[in-house]
C-alpha cells in the first residue's frame, strides 16, 4: 500500500515537473493559429506577420487556419474547444471576443471564461468606401442621397467593426440602409468594387489600397481624427459629431493552457511588437501597435464587452 502511494506520489511529481517545465520543450511541433476571418482580411494579415516572427523565435512553423463565418464565432468556437496544450491559438478581434454576445442571440463559447489572454497586438480604424459610380462624394452627400432613397442603398459588413458603424450611421444621420452581411470584409469589398453593393466599412488594411488605386471612393474614416494613411479623407466625426469606432487584434489560447506557455508566448509577442520593422509594416497598413500583457488584456477585454454592448444598444442593433 505504501509502495503504491509512493509510486503515485512520484508519478504526480513527475507530471507536475513536466507541466512546469513545458516551456523548455515548447513548441516541439508546428503551432496552429486560428483566424476567424477569411484570407486577405486584416486579421489574416496581422496573424501572418506575427506568426512569421513567432516561428523564427520559437523554431517551429506557425500554421494559419482561416475559419470564417458567423461574425468570427465559428473560428472562436473551434479554438475554445481545442486541446489546451499551446498548439492551437486564436488571433481574435473585438468581433468574436467582445461584440458577439451583443450581436448574436447565441454563441457556443464564453469569450472570457473559455480563453487565456496572451497579448493584444494593435488597433485599427475603418474607412467607409463606396463604388465610384455612387453619386455621393462626401458623407453629407451620402446622407442626403440616403434620405432621398430610404432603404435603397446597400451596405455590406463582414465583422462587428464593419457592421456596427452601419447601424450607427443610420441612427446618427436618421437614414435607412439595406444591410447585406458577408463572412468577412474582403468579399464585401470585392462586391463594392464590382457594383453589387454600394458601400462597406473596410478596415484600413483591406480598404486603403483600393482607395489609393481608385477602385473605390473613400467617404470617411471611423477614427476621431483623420488617419495618417489616408490624410485627405475626412473623419466621419467631422460630419456626425462623436462618431468613432476602433477595432483591435489580440492573441488568445484555450483556457487551461499551461501558464508557462502563455507567459512565453506573451513575452515573445512583446519582443516582436517592439521591433522597428514590425512597427513600420503595421503603420503602413494603418495599424497602431498597442501591446498589452495577459493580465492587461484580460481586463481590457471585459471593458470591451461592456463597450460593445453599449454601442449595439445605441445603434439599435437587434441580436440575430
Amino acid at each position: 500500500m505504501k509502495a503504491a502511494a509512493t509510486l503515485c506520489a512520484v508519478a504526480c511529481a513527475f507530471t507536475f515537473a513536466a507541466y512546469a517545465a513545458a516551456p523548455s520543450g515548447y513548441p516541439a511541433r508546428p503551432v496552429r493559429i486560428i483566424v476567424p476571418f477569411g484570407a486577405g482580411s486584416a486579421t489574416d494579415t496581422v496573424t501572418r506577420t506575427i506568426g512569421q516572427n513567432l516561428a523564427e523565435a520559437l523554431g517551429q512553423p506557425m500554421v494559419v487556419d482561416n475559419r470564417a463565418g458567423a461574425n468570427g464565432t465559428i473560428g472562436a468556437d473551434l479554438a475554445a474547444k481545442s486541446p489546451k496544450d499551446g498548439y492551437t491559438l486564436l488571433m481574435s478581434t473585438n468581433t468574436p471576443s467582445a461584440a458577439a454576445p451583443s450581436l448574436m442571440k447565441k454563441i457556443n463559447y464564453d469569450p472570457v471564461k473559455d480563453f487565456a489572454p496572451i497579448a493584444r497586438v494593435g488597433t485599427i480604424a475603418f474607412v467607409l468606401v463606396a463604388n465610384p459610380s455612387l453619386p455621393a462624394k462626401s458623407m453629407k452627400e451620402l446622407i442626403a442621397l440616403a434620405k432621398q432613397q430610404p432603404g435603397k442603398l446597400t451596405a455590406g459588413s463582414g465583422s462587428a467593426g464593419s457592421l456596427v458603424p452601419v447601424f450607427m450611421l443610420q441612427q446618427m444621420a436618421g437614414i435607412e440602409l439595406n444591410h447585406i452581411p458577408y463572412k468577412s470584409i474582403p468579399p464585401a469589398l470585392a462586391d463594392v468594387m464590382g457594383g453589387q453593393i454600394n458601400m462597406v466599412y473596410a478596415d484600413m488594411v483591406t480598404g486603403s489600397p483600393q482607395v489609393k488605386s481608385g477602385k473605390v471612393r473613400a467617404l470617411g474614416v471611423t477614427s476621431k481624427k483623420r488617419d495618417p494613411l489616408l490624410p485627405d479623407v475626412p473623419a466621419i466625426a467631422e460630419t456626425l459629431k462623436d462618431f468613432e469606432l476602433i477595432a483591435w487584434f489580440a492573441l488568445f489560447a484555450p483556457a487551461g493552457t499551461p501558464q508557462p506557455i502563455v507567459d512565453r508566448l506573451s513575452a515573445e509577442a512583446q519582443k516582436i511588437l517592439s521591433r522597428k520593422e514590425v512597427h513600420e509594416r503595421f503603420a503602413g497598413m494603418g495599424i497602431q501597435i498597442a501591446p498589452l500583457t495577459p493580465a492587461e488584456l484580460g481586463a481590457f477585454q471585459k471593458s470591451e464587452l461592456a463597450k460593445w454592448a453599449r454601442l449595439a444598444k445605441a445603434a439599435n442593433i437587434q441580436p440575430e
